[in-house]
């Protein structure tokens, strides 16, 4: 495993995650893959690790497919499909099922791929240097790593469809105001930023943050009354946890709450 392709940094109550191929904008290859997965599994492992930043090394977050990495070979016709399946399907899937925040720095260019992944996070912190890119119409592809799921929730059908037919880049300021990111960041303060929203989530009731994930995930396919019941029951689970006692407490006792996160 190369897991200098991926970089594990552990703070006090979370970790920071690295992508570190930034001779090629990060752009994922196999090994890198299945090294950013052992990162990600670890720190859900990690019962001290109560939120994520994910980053990139360089100048870039990540440029997408590395489309030297065997899916392209003049002369052949390949199936595309397979890489999705085995790698960029479950990499999404396992940044929503996280039991934390995961907040997202991009600290550059961020294409393809690279720029569904980055939304697919929490929360979307970008330098304001940064750009967003649906590159797929630009060599005959369809949006991927959920990018036909997530740009019509996060910006309305016909942003959508202009970014996905016309492949412009947008600005980070462009994706903020269109409700592709949390917040656009100076350069410099980027990760000063990340930092700060991860020390402040790494304090917070982990296990009921992690519900909040999942009910707002729900409702993107649930009507009302599914939704209504959904709550419910989350309540009810929220309710069952040690933080919501120390939450109650703190609150009666006029002083900071002191969670204990992911139980």
């Amino acid at each position: 495993m190369d897991t200098d392709l991926v970089l594990t940094e552990t703070r006090e109550g979370y970790r920071v995650v690295t992508l570190n191929r930034p001779d090629r904008l990060n752009s994922f290859n196999a090994r890198q893959h299945e090294a950013l997965m052992t990162a990600l599994v670890a720190a859900e492992a990690d019962i001290s690790c109560r939120a994520l930043i994910l980053t990139g090394a360089g100048r870039g977050f990540c440029a997408g497919q590395d489309l030297s990495d065997g899916v392209y070979t003049p002369g052949e016709t390949p199936d595309l499909s397979v890489t999705i399946q085995r790698y960029y399907n479950p990499l999404v899937r396992k940044l929503r099922d996280l039991p934390m925040p995961v907040i997202c720095a991009v600290n550059g260019t961020a294409a393809g791929a690279g720029a569904n992944i980055a939304f697919a996070c929490d929360l979307v912190l970008a330098a304001k240097s940064a750009k967003f890119i649906q590159s797929f119409a630009k060599i005959g592809l369809v949006p991927d790593s959920g990018g036909t799921w997530l740009l019509p929730r996060l910006a309305g059908r016909a942003r959508a469809r202009g970014l996905a037919l016309l492949a412009e880049p947008i600005s980070a300021e462009q994706a903020e105001a269109w409700g592709l990111i949390w917040k656009t960041v100076d350069d410099a303060g980027l990760m000063t930023e990340a930092h700060r929203l991860a020390a402040h989530l790494a304090t917070q009731p982990t296990s009921g943050l992690a519900l909040i994930k999942q009910a707002l995930d729900a409702a993107e396919t649930n009507d009302l009354d599914q939704q209504l019941d959904l709550e419910r029951d989350l309540q009810g689970q929220a309710g069952r946890t040690p933080d919501y006692m120390e939450g109650v407490t703190a609150f009666f006792e006029k002083r900071a709450a002191v969670f204990k996160g992911r139980v």
